[in-house]
């Protein structure tokens, strides 16, 4: 991302009724919030590059190298005859439907392809999340109510032929 694209991604949010926004790329993010105070933070991979910008209520507070992407590390490889259902999204991982309701599935039930094995709440919305594959539960890997990255593996399955 240029300079010159920070500089309208400001224009553009100085003039229109959003209050914050967020672009990503595959190793930058761009954040720009506006108010009193707000800062506006840009990430970067190569050097960082000083940016000092007039726009009325917003102010440039750095501009750092981004951290290695957040990927959700495995506890362990999958066996050989294992695979992982993984997280679609990102969100908040429930194992039942509702507080008082049982699990959707226990270490060494058979699922089949298309079963819904969890809930994953993001931004206010319950996603359910089907299998992949049709076998049999070998391990959970996440905590009820944890939250999850993007292709966290969820459950390790060893499939059914």
């Amino acid at each position: 991302m240029q300079v010159k694209d920070i500089l309208e991604l400001l224009r553009f949010v100085s003039k229109s009724d959003f209050t914050e926004v967020t672009i990503e790329g595959p190793e930058w993010k761009v954040s720009v919030r506006r108010g009193a105070g707000a800062p506006v933070v840009v990430s970067a991979p190569a050097t960082p590059v000083p940016v000092s910008l007039p726009v009325p209520a917003m102010s440039a507070t750095s501009v750092a190298p981004s951290p290695e992407p957040a990927k959700a590390a495995s506890p362990e490889p999958p066996k050989k005859n294992t695979v992982y259902i993984r997280s679609p999204m990102v969100g908040t991982f429930y194992r039942a439907p509702a507080p008082e309701k049982p699990p959707y599935v226990q270490v060494g039930d058979i699922v089949q392809k298309g079963q819904v094995v969890c809930i994953i709440e993001a931004m206010k919305l319950f996603n359910e999340i089907q299998s992949e594959v049709s076998g049999k539960i070998v391990r959970i890997l996440v905590e009820n109510a944890q939250p999850v990255e993007y292709d966290q593996p969820l459950f390790e399955v060893e499939p059914i032929e």
